[in-house]
């Protein structure tokens, strides 16, 4: 629940690479910093003993960061002063390593210039600082008021400077990895100060050799991974222009403290450049920032992976640097939409545009997101005004001008946003294998793929190479499946900006998909100069049996489901708002790539029903009554993913009569909530679907998902590959239009979020056959709370006669 940052200052020094460790003991959390000039160590109580009851909420909780910032680092009992690197820059160490002993005690290993590596002991934090240890002087160890510096030197040169340094703890021993500018890795042990391998990493390189050890190593890096089972594995980065490669290596032990290592893998690389990488059991996961400094991230299994080729990790993409505006929209409504909608930008570079843009030093971390958005509002139409020296304008003079300045600051919120998703490193946590990438200004979560949107995002260059997919089991129907796919891709490809954009605003207003599919499938014949439409109906041959091959698309994107039955809550498990908004924006990340996924499907069914039983002399055999229902069955998923998405935009907002509706509503006996929806920061803004998921559908989802499960007995199951998507998963079904639980509009009407379920009315009553009667009940209470009496009537008459026996009686 760590939801708020807290920063750090350390005047005048630089942090080092690989200069922070976390780590947890039973009844503390400690963190290590070290940099240029001093190492410092700070002890914090460990969640579990500031909270132990499971009925705390998430609003009672504070941070174990919350008081931090009011420690200075400089003090005695956090920091020591490395008396070796004080004078010039050049006399600092150029990498470091940080742990906690066995015994308590705090260790920094520091590389300096001069090629040695220097080991830093603190004791433990809870005995004296000043001298109450004592420790042997010699030529390797020196007293310095209860810090122990231990040189381990050997023949040191400039050479061998270690760029990159990793630790491994033994029960009676401590290993020190150093990666130096001559290529070679070392292994050092703590407890003998000495040398116990020396490894030429060069010798793993196929070709090149020469060439590449005439020059110093600059960025090489390494990374240690460990389990009893496999024992210590070493991933090594050679950065070499042109040939950057992976060496994964096995450390081996033999009698008489002897080691090795054998060579597992080598895998080569893209040519971007590397930001961090991580070892696990399997894989090396890596982030790269490629020419147009967008951030890539990858995986690869250094076992099993014959072809060396890496998997794609689809990252969120860049805001658009244009916006389009139609003629007939109001400029400011399009750029807020744009600017506050999900998945685009954050909160941060929003605040920082807007300092900018006003040229002063307020701060706006206490506002909310909602009095945020009426702050951009303000600023940017009285710097409009403030340009306009005439009286009178026409009105397409003044949208080109609302357009000039909305444009200057969403730019300046393109520059901010780019500098806060500069990533900075990748985390893996060993408990859970959830994948994060720190960046700048925020941290990204990594969700695994659906096997759909999986093919459906994927490159040529691996569909090709791909043989066989989750969603079908033999051989025949893989082949099928992902032919379609690739016919949809080419109809996403084909497709003009400006007909993707009129599918998109005919979904909004609920046209009939089909009729909408078929006029830009004509607009693609029409415009069709280089034959594209035409190979795609050639690669149609490719498909054997595309009717089922479309069944079994269908069935993949259909999240209807029977109602879930509520039991019980499971503590506080994924219950934090960052959960809520990382869920939240894995919805709409989902229904967005699903609705596109839809539209290429309804038009390549048109053009299935255009070419008829017979492609260039080759039968099909389709049926186009089968053809016609399976449009009908994808405009309908079409439409569901469209509002699901639509659902996300939502926000919330605290209604000034909330206290007179809750009233109406226990009258009514439709809710048993008092207390209001809670105020959310400018950091963290609340969607109704993250209001829902907090309130209802959490509870819900964790109560299926182990009502016939030992969550004790079975720790596998919090794996956060599977977890989260089983929990998106669920969560997508409340969510799902045709859901009968109804369980989402009914969390809007108890906590008064009228205009939001007006629109949800509106958006699923024309076409949506489930719930008639709820949905035009809870139309009818929003006009009671808005004011309408005169349309309350024939809402509640018109949805208990279209109830069921079950609605009615909730009614």
């Amino acid at each position: 629940l760590l939801n708020n940052a807290v920063r750090l200052r350390i005047p005048n020094c630089l942090l080092l690479p690989g200069g922070v460790c976390i780590q947890e003991t039973f009844n503390n959390v400690i963190i290590l910093i070290v940099t240029s000039q001093s190492v410092h160590r700070l002890v914090l109580p460990h969640p579990s003993h500031m909270y132990r009851s499971d009925l705390v909420t998430e609003l009672q909780m504070q941070s174990i960061f919350t008081d931090i910032g009011k420690l200075n680092l400089n003090e005695p009992a956090h920091s020591y002063v490395l008396p070796f690197a004080q004078g010039t820059q050049t006399s600092a160490p150029s990498t470091s390593a940080a742990w906690i002993s066995h015994q308590g005690e705090a260790l920094f290993a520091l590389a300096s210039p001069s090629g040695a590596i220097t080991v830093v002991t603190l004791p433990a934090h809870d005995q004296d600082v000043c001298g109450s240890l004592k420790f042997e002087n010699s030529s390797m160890m020196q007293r310095l008021a209860g810090w122990m510096p231990t040189a381990i030197r050997g023949d040191q040169s400039i050479s061998d400077l270690a760029i990159s340094l990793a630790v491994h703890q033994l029960e009676d021993d401590t290993f020190i990895f150093a990666l130096c500018q001559d290529h070679k890795l070392r292994m050092w042990s703590l407890k003998h100060q000495m040398c116990l391998l020396v490894t030429d990493m060069l010798d793993y390189m196929p070709a090149g050799r020469g060439e590449v050890k005439a020059s110093p190593a600059q960025a090489h890096k390494l990374r240690l991974f460990f389990s009893s089972s496999i024992g210590l594995c070493l991933a090594i980065y050679l950065a070499v222009p042109k040939r950057s490669q992976f060496c994964v290596l096995q450390l081996v032990a033999s009698e008489n403290n002897r080691y090795s290592l054998d060579h597992i893998s080598t895998l080569f690389s893209t040519q971007e450049t590397l930001v961090d990488f991580v070892l696990t059991a399997t894989d090396i996961w890596a982030v790269w920032l490629d020419n147009d400094n967008q951030t890539v991230a990858k995986y690869i299994s250094f076992e099993h992976n014959t072809t060396g080729t890496w998997n794609q990790v689809f990252v969120q993409p860049s805001p658009e640097e244009e916006v389009h505006v139609g003629e007939d929209q109001d400029p400011r409504e399009i750029y807020l939409d744009v600017l506050f909608s999900p998945l685009r930008f954050t909160a941060s570079a929003i605040i920082k545009a807007l300092q900018i843009y006003k040229r002063g030093t307020e701060r706006y971390s206490d506002l909310s997101w909602e009095e945020l958005k009426k702050e951009v509002t303000v600023t940017v139409e009285n710097e409009l005004q403030g340009s306009v020296t005439e009286y009178e304008f026409c009105q397409e003079d003044y949208r080109l001008l609302q357009v000039e300045f909305w444009s200057k600051f969403y730019a300046c919120c393109l520059q901010y946003q780019d500098v806060l998703s500069t990533p900075l490193a990748l985390h893996i946590s060993p408990a859970t294998a959830m994948v994060c990438i720190l960046k700048k200004g925020f941290v990204s979560f990594l969700l695994p793929c659906f096997a759909i949107d999986h093919l459906y995002l994927s490159s040529d260059d691996y569909l090709i190479s791909e043989e066989e997919t989750p969603i079908a089991e033999d051989s025949e129907m893989s082949h099928d499946i992902l032919q379609l796919v690739q016919c949809l891709r080419m109809v996403n490809e084909s497709l003009p900006e400006d007909m993707a954009y009129d599918m998109e605003k005919a979904l909004e207003d609920l046209l009939s998909p089909e009729k909408v599919s078929e006029k830009v499938l004509e607009g693609l014949l029409a415009s069709d100069n280089g034959n594209v439409i035409q190979d795609i109906a050639n690669k149609l041959q490719d498909i054997n049996n595309p009717i089922v091959a479309i069944n079994m698309l269908l069935r993949e994107l259909d999240l209807e489901t029977d109602p879930l039955r509520v039991r019980i809550s499971l503590s506080q498990l994924y219950g934090s708002s960052v959960a809520a908004s990382l869920i939240g924006q894995a919805v709409c990340q989902t229904a967005m790539t699903r609705t596109l996924l839809c539209r290429d499907l309804l038009i390549l069914q048109q053009l299935y029903l255009r070419i008829g039983n017979n492609l260039n002399g080759a039968p099909l055999f389709l049926s186009k009554t089968k053809i016609l229902h399976r449009l009908a069955v994808s405009s309908g998923l079409s439409l569901s993913y469209k509002i699901v998405a639509v659902f996300t935009y939502f926000m919330c907002y605290l209604s000034l009569f909330r206290n007179a509706d809750l009233q109406h509503l226990s009258v009514l006996e439709l809710s048993d909530s008092t207390t209001p929806t809670s105020r959310r920061s400018v950091l963290n803004p609340q969607t109704v679907v993250e209001l829902f998921y907090q309130n209802v559908a959490r509870k819900a989802i964790m109560s299926q998902i182990f009502s016939q499960q030992d969550v004790e007995g079975n720790q596998t199951m919090l794996h956060w590959p599977q977890m989260i998507s089983s929990v998106l998963t669920l969560f997508c079904q409340f969510l799902w239009p045709s859901n009968p639980s109804f369980l989402f509009p009914e969390c809007l009407m108890v906590n008064c979020q009228y205009a939001q379920l007006q629109e949800c009315v509106r958006l699923v009553g024309p076409w949506c056959q489930v719930n008639v009667g709820s949905y035009r009940f809870v139309l009818g209470h929003c006009y009671l709370a808005s004011g309408e009496g005169q349309k309350v009537r024939i809402c509640i008459t018109s949805g208990v006669i279209c109830c069921d026996r079950n609605q009615r009686s909730r009614i």
